[in-house]
């Protein structure tokens, strides 16, 4: 019988410019309503005090900090504590850079350096932390409007000191949960992997839908493990149960033809709520946590490293953010920065993805004056009216923004321009106005931007992540040879899959760039195939599935034997 693998998936090189694709709504995130409610929990109390004290002008400051509610709401509550914390500091750090550099001068051309260079720096720190939605932009706009509110510098410590109150009552509502669910973030990873498994072996076996499914389920395996671990150093009996239905994720996706899509979709739902975790799963879990610990240093580089291979896109930010912001002054626009903070927010991992974020803002905003235009009258009736209606257009921006970008933008640009009449009444026509010349200003000199600055270090990066593979899967093949202890290829094994991980994502980026240097599309697919091979021989070695008929012997786990990602000879 052959054992030849799969056919070669054609590459596909992104060069189309679609505008309907990018607008069309997915599905709703799991919790949806976690940012929305969040949001509204932390910006209402310190708005209706300003109100109270007849000080809404102040509020601008005291969003800063509320707005760090929308943050890590997928992390352990011990890494949220951690993440939040470095989020409101951030948040500081960017306004008070804005708020010293507007008391010190009022040249708008260097109010707009200034923005850019925050934006790019706020941008490049945003993605090697991976703080996850909604990243960079609710910090750059945050930064950006405040260099053009006037201050003095006496009045810094002050409007600071308000910010840093309310990012205190963010974090408290954002840790809040922890209270009725504390293995809520760790349970909705775990589920999410499960499915993603049972996604995998149940798929037809198209070469294409497989391997886009398998590169899923695998990074899904691989973030659920991630979460684990960040969710404390001791396994707690809930950590060791989820650990356990983690490994029959990974083995199933090690011999997808003896695995059962339904019981995993079963174990899946019983993870919902606060019910206990499934406890008819063999084995216990902790080698397998103890041996993502082992590999955890190697699978998650530090910052710094990870600082590197984002300078293009840091270059992109800070250029592009700069010259829509020029542009927006030589047109006359009085609110520069809505340039700036437009074009700040299109730049994704390339330039594929870019152009689609492009079509949601533009659509997004262009909407969104055409809700604030019916909303102003009613928030004009007085600023009790003004507060109710900025938390509403909260709530709906963050309801349906996981379902596409450009339906939470149609809620946030009423958002921007209530926020800007905090401080006293402005003519809607001439915000509305303003508002859509900057946003187109902003839209098209951000994408030129993009185009003009290539990301040639997509390429190194797919060259990396290759030889990163062959030597994680070397190491795993050389252990299993061995037959060590179970620690040993754990950690091997979890190496291996956080290479294959960050393979697939670098591939992602590279094919989205219109100009890669990137190694032929095949050394990656034969990279992963191989990778997959070892790696499902590492998982049934370690015991955790004994099906009859898959083999653990040394050939498999080279590579040399058969194919069994997909399920047959």
């Amino acid at each position: 019988m052959s054992s030849a693998p799969p056919p070669l998936p054609t590459a596909t090189v992104h060069r189309r410019l679609p505008l309907a694709a990018p607008l069309r709504p997915g599905r709703p995130s799991e919790i949806w309503f976690k940012p929305a409610l969040s949001v509204v929990a932390a910006v209402a109390p310190p708005n209706l005090l300003l109100l109270a004290l007849g000080r809404l002008d102040l509020a601008v400051y005291s969003m800063a900090g509320s707005l760090c509610a929308l943050y890590a709401h997928n992390r352990p509550y011990a890494a949220r504590a951690r993440a939040l914390a470095w989020v409101v500091l951030g948040m500081l750090g960017g306004l008070a850079v804005a708020l010293v550099a507007a008391s010190l001068t009022r040249d708008a051309v260097v109010l707009v350096t200034v923005g850019a260079v925050l934006a790019a720096a706020q941008k490049a720190l945003c993605d090697a932390a991976r703080i996850g939605p909604p990243s960079h932009v609710i910090l750059i706009f945050v930064s950006s409007a405040s260099l053009f509110v006037p201050q003095t510098l006496g009045q810094v410590p002050g409007h600071l000191a308000l910010a840093a109150a309310a990012g205190v009552w963010a974090w408290l509502v954002g840790m809040a949960p922890a209270l009725v669910r504390p293995h809520g973030p760790e349970r909705r990873a775990t589920a999410h992997a499960l499915r993603a498994a049972a996604a995998h072996t149940g798929a037809a076996d198209g070469a294409r839908d497989r391997s886009r499914t398998r590169a899923d389920a695998y990074a899904a395996v691989q973030d659920a493990w991630q979460t684990l671990l960040a969710a404390g150093n001791r396994p707690s009996a809930t950590r060791r149960a989820l650990g356990r239905l983690l490994v029959r994720a990974e083995t199933a996706l090690a011999s997808p033809a003896a695995a059962d899509p339904a019981r995993l979709r079963g174990w899946a739902n019983e993870l919902r709520g606060t019910g206990p975790v499934p406890d008819d799963v063999p084995g216990d879990g902790t080698g397998e946590l103890l041996g993502v610990a082992a590999g955890r240093s190697v699978a998650s580089p530090s910052l710094w490293r990870r600082l590197g291979p984002l300078t293009p896109i840091a270059v992109r930010t800070a250029l592009g953010c700069a010259l829509a912001g020029y542009a927006s002054l030589a047109l006359g626009v009085g609110r520069p920065y809505w340039a700036l903070v437009t074009a700040a927010a299109l730049y994704q991992a390339n330039i594929a993805l870019t152009w689609n974020r492009t079509v949601q803002r533009v659509a997004g905003n262009l909407v969104g004056v055409l809700l604030f235009a019916a909303v102003a009258p009613v928030a004009g009736l007085g600023p009790l009216a003004l507060v109710l209606c900025c938390l509403v257009l909260n709530f709906g921006a963050e309801a349906v923004i996981s379902r596409n970008y450009w339906l939470g933008s149609v809620c946030v640009t009423p958002l921007a321009l209530l926020v800007a009449e905090f401080p006293g009444y402005r003519p809607a026509g001439e915000l509305i106005t303003d508002r859509v010349v900057d946003t187109l200003v902003g839209a098209l000199v951000g994408f030129a931007a993009a185009l003009a600055v290539t990301n040639r270090r997509a390429g190194d990066r797919v060259e990396a992540a290759i030889t990163a593979v062959g030597e994680a899967r070397d190491d795993l093949a050389r252990l299993l040879a061995d037959r060590p202890a179970v620690a040993a290829p754990a950690a091997a094994c979890h190496r291996l899959a956080a290479a294959l991980v960050e393979l697939r994502a670098a591939a992602d980026a590279a094919s989205g760039e219109w100009w890669p240097r990137t190694p032929p599309r095949e050394r990656v697919v034969l990279a992963e195939q191989s990778g997959h091979r070892t790696l499902a021989a590492g998982v049934r070695h370690q015991g955790a599935l004994t099906a009859p008929g898959t083999a653990t012997d040394t050939d498999t786990a080279t590579g040399t034997g058969t194919d069994t990602e997909d399920g047959r000879p």
